[in-house]
């Protein structure tokens, strides 16, 4: 019989050239174990055949073309939610036919014969018939089943993989590709599960550069599905293929990993406490890996993307696919595969789009377009991420990001914020400046981003040459003392080391944020109902203690959870605690969660964590801040509740309050009694005042942190904190972008500034100079007059 006309063929049976049989998947791991020495886990595969078959016998094309035909805006996700779901209940809904049930049935048991073991443990693996090829990969499209055992759940497992034919990504992607959703066809590779104590990827090029001298492996503790999702940092190791030799190393802490259950399925434990600094992998096992990928890219003739497992019971490597490498095998298909052929250098500067000046610099890379958040994953260290916009939960992959270019957005946003913190070049609201980045940068296009001036430019623009120092001496960097503190705005604390030697007095805002979007990711009241609350402190004292100690013995004021209800529902768990907010800007946030019966445990564990750094680690250095607290009465009874958990305000220990609601600045006089001091929160502030939504970009030109509304705000709060010997700095950019509203608060007589690290050096001679001209004005009196009435009546 034909291969073609056959339910399922044996991994030796296969051949690369079988993909439009069983799919890029199953078809690399039979042109492997026929072809190759690497050595990869048994098995066989279904066949596109049966697939057609199930679909024919049970008359589902008619229905699954009638449901198709209702997909009219792919871009609509309601609609595309709505009938993938259809899609798929359709499937799931039919019985397989018993002669394809049988076939299956009987492979698993010869299976078992094969490799000696009665009922062996298996992983059920889809593979689509145009996946994995040089100009279409659908990889990791379609779904992926561990630790299956029984001929029965092999059987289920299979027609769930026929399902997930039609999951909403998926299908987005056929249609942006251009592929028939009834024409391509599914096969499940149904192989030996590997038992991975360790497990990752590895690719024979550079995918963010092109560059092909090396081979890069990730590794992590555990199943690999937490490398490819990204649910952990992987540790990363670099291999000269010339000389095989490691020449990189990056070993990161991991906390958690995947393992396989006994029993069947797999479950998420926490990696043991004396592993999580040790590298993942031995040097020999390293070595053993690049080796494997040489060969596997000798046979194959072209870069290689490859996933790979050590079985904990035998020490094995294993390697459990292979597939061409996308977008370099694409790019450089018709030329060489050096580096030099693959990035075209250009002194050509053809505007593409122009947008908002969010965070300074100037790079050029590979664009990544990502408009489905689920697919947030597949972004790539270094590449460049356009969007529409991002949320907290992009920050893992906004930290690999070259640049960001959001559609919307202002410079408040959260792209502007986090990546000015994060010091990544970033342009928003280009479709304010005319159109939007998403619609009109191509993905995977080489571009220069020039986000000092808001503007991207085609391809890779020659950099000028610098200009060689005078003898070749450097001059140090002179900075001149100031009244006015200049502290530092700050949220990965990863980056407080790298910032620590800032010409900065601390640091006057940590965003706990990024702590829970980067190391936690779970709700704080999901992890205390499944009996983790510890994750939640020990991982918040751990983020504190980088940043506190990098900056000792300048003080850190670490502002307390703000996210809003709609980012919390984002964190694992977070479905089940957060309600559905019309206005969740103006909802649940802040201080109003810290005292509210449904919360008020997840606030105790965030004071535990400050009273952790500061007693047990004996960091003193670390202060706290209360954002967005509405009235007196919330703000008496979250300095109780902190009190209560053992962090009262003492003289080396302040509690300051966010100053960002108008109710802070006309209650000043009775916010004073429980607090030591005011961070003006300019951005909420401003919005609050002008009742501007900041992001917005229909209203955008109203909102301006000069108004003199907002000034007069300011100036009443210096005054009427000043007048109780409380302080009050300021967190937002303003000071730093116009030098008059900088004047503007140093002649209030404000305490502090706090900027974000890429100004802190201009904002800190920007002060040195106002300060000069303040004194200089007083003592010749021939200062300028204020032209503005800014007194409060």
């Amino acid at each position: 019989m034909k291969k073609e006309e056959q339910f399922l063929l044996w991994f030796e049976q296969l051949e690369r050239k079988d993909v439009d049989i069983v799919g890029g998947k199953s078809s690399s791991l039979g042109e492997m174990t026929a072809k190759t020495d690497v050595p990869v886990p048994y098995g066989f595969a279904t066949t596109a055949y049966a697939y057609r078959y199930f679909i024919k016998e049970s008359g589902l094309e008619e229905k699954m073309r009638a449901i198709l035909a209702e997909l009219t805006d792919v871009e609509n996700s309601a609609l595309l939610r709505d009938v993938c779901a259809r899609l798929r209940e359709a499937i799931m809904a039919e019985k397989m036919p018993q002669d394809l049930q049988n076939a299956i049935a009987e492979a698993y048991v010869e299976l078992g014969k094969r490799v000696g073991e009665e009922n062996p443990y298996v992983a059920v693996r889809s593979s689509a018939t145009a996946e994995d090829l040089p100009d279409a990969s659908f990889a990791g499209q379609q779904d992926t089943y561990l630790n299956v055992q029984g001929a029965e759940t092999i059987i289920a497992k299979v027609k769930e993989c026929y399902a997930s034919c039609f999951t909403d990504r998926a299908v987005y992607y056929r249609e942006k590709q251009g592929f028939d959703h009834i024409e391509v066809a599914l096969s499940a590779v149904v192989q030996m599960m590997v038992f991975s104590k360790s497990a990752g990827v590895m690719f024979t090029v550079n995918v963010a550069t092109g560059d092909d001298d090396n081979i890069l492996i990730e590794a992590a503790f555990g199943l690999g599905e937490y490398v490819v999702q990204g649910t952990v940092t992987p540790d990363n190791y670099t291999i000269s293929k010339s000389d095989h030799k490691i020449i990189d190393r990056c070993v990161n802490d991991q906390d958690i990993m995947l393992v396989r259950k006994k029993g069947g399925d797999c479950e998420e434990v926490e990696v043991p406490e004396e592993l999580r600094k040790v590298q993942t992998l031995t040097d020999e096992q390293i070595l053993e890996l690049a080796e494997y990928a040489k060969q596997i890219e000798k046979h194959y003739g072209c870069y290689m993307d490859m996933e790979w497992g050590v079985d904990e019971r035998t020490n094995k490597i294993w390697i459990l696919q292979a597939r061409p490498e996308t977008v370099w095998s694409r790019r450089n298909k018709e030329g060489g595969a050096k580096v030099e052929a693959k990035s075209q250098i250009t002194t050509d500067r053809k505007v593409i789009v122009k947008g908002l000046p969010a965070s300074p610099g100037q790079v050029s890379g590979h664009v990544h377009v990502i408009l489905d958040p689920s697919r947030i994953d597949e972004f790539k260290e270094g590449e460049i991420l356009v969007t529409e916009m991002t949320a907290p939960d992009w920050v893992p992959a906004m930290k690999k990001a070259k640049a960001i270019i959001t559609d919307s957005g202002g410079m408040t946003c959260h792209a502007s914020i986090v990546s000015r913190e994060l010091g990544i070049p970033c342009i928003v609201g280009t479709k304010s400046r005319g159109e939007a980045a998403t619609t009109t940068i191509p993905d995977g296009i080489d571009v220069t981003v020039d986000a000092t001036h808001g503007v991207v430019y085609e391809g890779i623009l020659e950099e000028p040459k610098k200009q060689e120092q005078a003898g070749g001496v450097a001059v140090a960097e002179y900075f001149p003392p100031t009244g006015t503190k200049v502290y530092m705005n700050l949220g990965d604390p990863e980056l407080a080391e790298k910032y620590s030697s800032l010409p900065c007095d601390g640091i006057g805002l940590m965003r706990e944020e990024f702590i829970w979007t980067t190391y936690i990711h779970e709700h704080p009241l999901y992890l205390i109902k499944t009996g983790h609350p510890e994750k939640v402190v020990d991982q918040l004292a751990e983020g504190m203690r980088q940043v506190c100690q990098a900056m000792a013995p300048r003080a850190v004021t670490l502002r307390f959870s703000d996210f809003k209800s709609s980012e919390y529902r984002d964190l694992k768990g977070g479905d089940e605690f957060e309600p559905y907010e019309p206005s969740a800007l103006l909802g649940w946030r802040g201080a109003s969660r810290y005292y509210d019966p449904k919360y008020i445990e997840a606030f105790k564990l965030e004071c535990q964590a400050v009273l952790k750094v500061r007693e047990e680690f004996g960091l003193k250095n670390l202060n706290v801040m209360i954002p967005f607290c509405r009235n007196v009465e919330e703000c008496e009874k979250v300095i109780n509740i902190m009190a209560g958990e053992g962090l009262a305000r003492s003289k080396d220990f302040k509690v300051w309050l966010m100053a960002e609601i108008p109710s802070n600045i006309i209650l000043a006089d009775q916010f004073n009694k429980f607090v030591d001091g005011y961070s003006i929160g300019s951005n909420d502030l401003t919005m609050l005042v002008l009742g501007c939504d900041r992001d917005n970009d229909t209203v955008a030109h109203i909102y301006d942190e000069r108004n003199l509304a907002v000034r007069r705000a300011i100036r009443h709060l210096i005054e009427v904190a000043h007048s109780e010997g409380k302080t009050v700095s300021i967190c937002g950019q303003a000071p730093s972008v116009y030098p008059e509203f900088c004047e503007f608060l140093i002649k209030s007589g404000i305490d502090s500034i706090s900027v974000n690290p890429d100004t802190v050096k201009f904002t800190k001679k920007l002060v040195a100079q106002v300060e000069q001209r303040v004194m200089l004005d007083a003592l010749t009196g021939r200062g300028r007059k204020e032209v503005e009435d800014l007194d409060w009546k």
